[in-house]
């Protein structure tokens, strides 16, 4: 073969496929590296704290916040292993034949270069292992496996050479044990050796296949290919071939020499019927590819068409199976602390009996301790009282008073008592009329001291001392519920993080990266493209999203594995998938890529093209089952709005963009949302699901008017502090002349300023069902009146 050939597309194609597969590993490796060490910094937590401590986990829940080891093992073995690309077959011929085509150039001898009988019953070829590796410059060397090399003259040493010495090749009877079993190493600047290793391992008569891949058994990712240039396999072929398939789990590609068999039939057959090969597999259900079959390929001169498909299928193979291992360990620990998170919320809300050692006995002991310190305020007084006597000669001993006229007396300390009783003792010098000064004598200094001991009040002493002591008191027992949130959502951001990392990794082995059509439309965090399919699925939404920092990142996870993990329903958008796109805008930033059902337009567009009433008042349904079915998830969605609601052809809506959405329980304070859609208790921290029914309301009323137009109290509005200031006084859109009394009377209810009066998604749902009914009868009928009167 010539040199030309080096760069042939074979080379190319198998040197992108191995290129990508360790791209890919370097992600899969750091994000089970950073799961480990989380799972490892929860256990070590846990054997710090009690049960008791908020965010704790019991035994049971403590055994999932781990990998099973065997799991561990294997995860590790695919991230740890280097690709190799194993070389076997029936005689060296053969096996130099394809490694020449592999690697497009001549680089070992052919025909009757390569002499002896190897494959032959007790044949006398006795060509050594072979090892191909990347260097700068072209070498050989001998060497034994994972040791040293050995110092040894080969005749390619003696001058340049284009095809390796046969005498390089050939192991000589008087060699001694450690060169007899050394390999030769074979260094070349080659494109596809930078990806991956090749070996093309010995004949049998030197040494025995199982000793030949020993090595091999660790660390390496085998590609196994082998040459096959007769019409049958012998029964020592066959023995090998078995022990090969033992201790190497993986399929096998046969590909047959230039001078291959005559009958082919013949030979597949037996493939078969040793179960060496399997029949075609194509994709599960679930859309993963199906395990990689051992194939016969074509003649090298067509390897192309079969050893491409069948080393990238085995590559994606490995590290799809490890990404969705991955994930779904996450997954299960994410839903756990999520879980974790709503028992905790629904314990302090509702059965505080059920945490013994957390908010019950925690609120006993606040108001034990509370109701101690009113109790012993009196105790306290007449405690103060006798330790001010016993201190009153040590104070007066020590009160050397350098005052003078005009004098400034400044003290510093920690003790209540003796600041007290210093501040007395600098009011009584400031009250002294100093026309006629006294003089400063010790009798003076002892009076004024004995004045300031006797103004001392206990009874304001105590009652400073319990108040100091309520307060701190009060802070810890505020800062305690906030506590356990706090603990289990730092857990699920993180967490929520590494499960997006696995689950995109997982896509875009599968699917590839999506590709960007024309612009639809642009947010305040994304642009959202248009994508023709990706994943088996068209057309195809593609949101575009530059996180600015690590608190997008977080929403953009936990969206991501919301919506991944909520069951399918008909009113909300679906999200395909997720990809991690390390080379947006050439590299200088990262983007994560949402690849979502695409429908026709969003509420905003479709009220400004003009909707009849009947459609508007089924969209203003739509919506309400949306969010009804959020959340009995246990979900806020927190940005209920136009722009939210996507419309079909048919005019039914869903809702979008669950990047706000979080469990109720991990509310943590944030302060989310587009501003007029945002109730006054948003401003607060402190909120529930009401917030989304407030937003309904605005929403209902722009579905009313059938208008985007906004509101006359918003539209006055100057700023956006402005607009939040107005609708914290109770500033609400107005009642248009259009709008139906019982539809106002619903608005009203939702955006009313106490949550606690606003209705239930279950009673609205009813409600507009109702007026739907009343309204579109009556506008039925007055059609037909019409009709009938023409």
């Amino acid at each position: 073969m010539e040199k030309a050939q080096k760069n042939s597309p074979l080379v190319r194609d198998l040197t992108r496929a191995f290129s990508h597969f360790n791209k890919h590993n370097v992600f899969l490796k750091k994000n089970l590296k950073e799961t480990l060490t989380f799972f490892r910094e929860i256990r070590q937590n846990h054997s710090n704290t009690c049960s008791s401590t908020p965010g704790a986990l019991d035994t049971g829940q403590l055994s999932c916040i781990s990998l099973p080891r065997h799991e561990e093992d294997y995860l590790q073995n695919v991230v740890g292993s280097a690709p190799y690309i194993l070389i076997l077959g029936q005689d060296c011929s053969a096996r130099y034949q394809l490694l020449n085509c592999l690697l497009g150039e001549r680089l070992l001898p052919l025909g009757s270069e390569v002499g002896g009988a190897c494959g032959l019953e007790g044949g006398a070829c006795r060509r050594r292992k072979l090892c191909f590796t990347h260097g700068r410059q072209t070498r050989l060397s001998l060497a034994l496996p994972g040791q040293y090399e050995l110092v040894h003259q080969l005749a390619a040493h003696c001058g340049r050479w284009d095809t390796v010495p046969c005498e390089d090749l050939e192991i000589q009877e008087c060699e001694d044990p450690a060169q007899r079993l050394a390999e030769l190493e074979v260094t070349l600047h080659h494109a596809l050796l930078q990806e991956v290793k090749i070996m093309v391992l010995p004949c049998s008569g030197v040494q025995p296949v199982e000793e030949a891949l020993e090595d091999c058994k660790r660390g390496i990712l085998p590609i196994i290919l082998y040459a096959i240039s007769k019409d049958a396999l012998s029964a020592e072929q066959v023995s090998d071939l078995q022990k090969v398939r033992e201790m190497l789990p993986f399929p096998v590609c046969f590909v047959r020499a230039p001078s291959g068999p005559s009958d082919p039939g013949a030979l597949h057959r037996q493939l078969l019927s040793l179960e060496l090969v399997g029949a075609a597999a194509g994709n599960c259900a679930c859309g993963a590819p199906a395990q990689t079959q051992s194939i016969l390929g074509e003649s090298l001169e067509r390897l192309q068409r079969v050893l491409g498909p069948f080393t990238r299928q085995l590559l994606q193979n490995q590290q799809v199976e490890a990404a969705t291992l991955l994930n779904a360990v996450q997954c299960r620990c994410l839903d756990l602390f999520i879980n974790q998170a709503f028992d905790m919320q629904r314990d302090l809300q509702i059965t505080p009996r059920r945490l013994e050692y957390t908010r019950e006995k925690e609120g006993e002991l606040f108001s034990s301790l509370m109701a101690i310190a009113n109790r012993k305020q009196e105790e306290m007084k007449d405690m103060i009282v006798e330790t001010l006597s016993g201190m009153k000669e040590q104070l007066l001993e020590d009160a050397i008073l350098n005052a003078a006229y005009n004098v400034e007396v400044t003290f510093h300390s920690g003790s209540s008592v003796t600041r007290l009783f210093w501040e007395q003792i600098k009011q009584i010098i400031h009250r002294i009329t100093w026309v006629n000064p006294p003089s400063v004598s010790a009798e003076w200094k002892r009076k004024v001291a004995q004045d300031a001991i006797e103004s001392l009040s206990a009874a304001k002493l105590a009652k400073s001392i319990c108040s100091q002591f309520r307060t701190r008191l009060n802070s810890s027992h505020e800062a305690f519920a906030a506590s356990l949130r706090q603990v289990i959502l730092q857990r699920v951001l993180l967490l929520g993080a590494l499960a997006d990392s696995s689950r995109s990794l997982r896509d875009i082995l599968l699917h590839g990266k999506p590709k960007m059509g024309r612009e639809l439309g642009r947010g305040q965090y994304g642009v959202v493209y248009l994508c023709d399919s990706w994943g088996g699925r068209h057309p195809c939404a593609l949101k575009s999203v530059v996180p600015p920092d690590d608190k997008h990142w977080n929403d953009l996870a936990l969206e991501f594995h919301y919506t991944r993990s909520l069951p399918k329903h008909d009113r909300l958008v679906n999200l395909h998938g997720s990809v991690i796109d390390h080379s947006y805008s050439g590299g200088s930033s990262i983007a994560v890529l949402l690849i979502m059902e695409r429908l026709h337009r969003d509420l905003y567009t479709g009220l400004k093209a003009g909707l009849s009433l009947k459609e508007r008042l089924q969209i203003a349904l739509d919506v309400v089952e949306g969010i009804r079915f959020l959340h009995s998830q246990g979900l806020l969605h927190r940005d209920i709005k136009l722009k939210n609601v996507l419309l079909d052809r048919q005019n039914r809506a869903k809702i979008t963009d669950l990047g706000f959405c979080k469990p109720e329980a991990m509310i943590s304070g944030s302060i989310v949302g587009t501003p007029i859609h945002m109730a006054p208790e948003l401003f607060t921290g402190k909120y529930d699901n009401s917030v989304d029914v407030y937003a309904f309301g605005i929403l209902f009323w722009y579905l009313c008017s059938g208008s985007v137009k906004l509101p006359e109290a918003f539209e006055k509005c100057s700023s956006k502090d402005q607009l939040w200031t107005n609708v914290k006084k109770g500033s609400r859109p107005e009642r248009l002349a259009t709008f139906d009394e019982e539809c106002w009377q619903l608005m009203e209810a939702c955006w009313n300023r106490d949550p606690s009066q606003r209705p239930l998604l279950g009673i609205v749902q009813p409600s507009l069902q109702s007026i739907m009914d009343r309204l579109c009868d009556n506008s039925d009928q007055k059609s037909g009146n019409l009709e009938d009167s023409n």
